[in-house]
């Protein structure tokens, strides 16, 4: 399989792994809706199959870009097109559009790394995310042409508490991910869980400590902290009394959650990351197939 559609079938597998994976905390899974009335686990699955034709395109604009500056503008343009495919396919409904914006950028990095014949290894391809993101948190919520009138929700946030989101996440690297999401997995495999319930152990740690202005859209501040504070009960519960406590307390916080309007959507988009950095890394270093 030539590269452009591997990495098209880790982007797509990231999306499939995270949509299914549960339960999840406000989110869309399997079970139910989350905090969500105008999508469900069927639209996730229509959507994904709309815009996965494009990860290859992001691969081939990485690929084609002269320097890590021009390629954010590419990928843009990719982006747009993908987003209107999204929208088309879910009636206006956003989906993926963090999820786009993160793989997006991932698939062109890849292509970059690829096309230049450095080591495809999470560091290097999360290095590049971040050189092709330089200065973007700036120029999208800070400088005199992100003026929205009114301001954007993001912007809004960004000026009230200084959470960046995911131009933030992606200008870092991913250092959230890299942090707290990869470490916990790994430890969770090393422990003896199961992949799936090491993804759930992953995305309950990113909860835990990402600043997710999805929430805070949503439901403020205090639904941040609160949702926070949650996530880190739950985590006790697994370090004291293990793993079917610790899924039996996600539960019950997909029911406060909900009652709260409670949605982490950028965690989601965090975790859908994780999952395509590990296979990335997996299948170029280690040969093994994507599934």
């Amino acid at each position: 399989m030539i590269p452009s559609q591997r990495i098209s079938q880790i982007a797509r597998s990231a999306l499939l792994k995270e949509i299914n994976l549960s339960p999840k905390p406000g989110l869309v899974d399997r079970i139910d809706n989350g905090a969500h009335s105008d999508m469900d686990h069927a639209l996730f699955l229509e959507s994904i199959d709309a815009i996965s034709p494009f990860f290859s395109l992001f691969y081939e604009s990485g690929c084609a870009s002269i320097s890590s500056k021009d390629t954010l503008n590419d990928l843009r343009k990719v982006g747009v097109k993908c987003e209107n495919a999204m929208f088309s396919a879910t009636n206006g409904v956003n989906t993926h559009k963090g999820g786009i914006f993160a793989l997006g950028l991932l698939c062109g990095a890849s292509g970059r790394l690829i096309s230049n014949d450095q080591e495809c290894t999470i560091k290097n391809v999360c290095i590049e995310v971040s050189q092709i993101c330089d200065g973007l948190l700036h120029n999208d919520l800070t400088s005199g042409n992100a003026r929205c009138v009114p301001p954007t929700a993001g912007q809004l946030i960004y000026r009230q508490y200084g959470f960046g989101g995911a131009r933030a996440e992606a200008e870092s690297g991913f250092l959230t991910v890299q942090r707290y999401a990869l470490p916990a997995y790994r430890d969770a495999l090393r422990d003896g869980y199961s992949v799936v319930e090491s993804e759930l152990i992953a995305l309950i740690s990113l909860i835990s400590n990402n600043n997710d202005t999805n929430v805070i859209s949503r439901s403020g501040i205090d639904g941040l902290n609160f949702s926070k504070f949650f996530a880190r009960k739950a985590l006790n519960t697994l370090r004291e009394k293990g793993f079917r406590d610790f899924e039996t307390e996600v539960s019950n916080m997909n029911t406060i959650f909900v009652s709260r309007n409670i949605s982490p959507g950028g965690s989601a988009d965090l975790l859908s990351v994780m999952l395509f950095l590990v296979n990335f890394e997996r299948y170029f270093l280690n040969g093994e197939v994507v599934c």
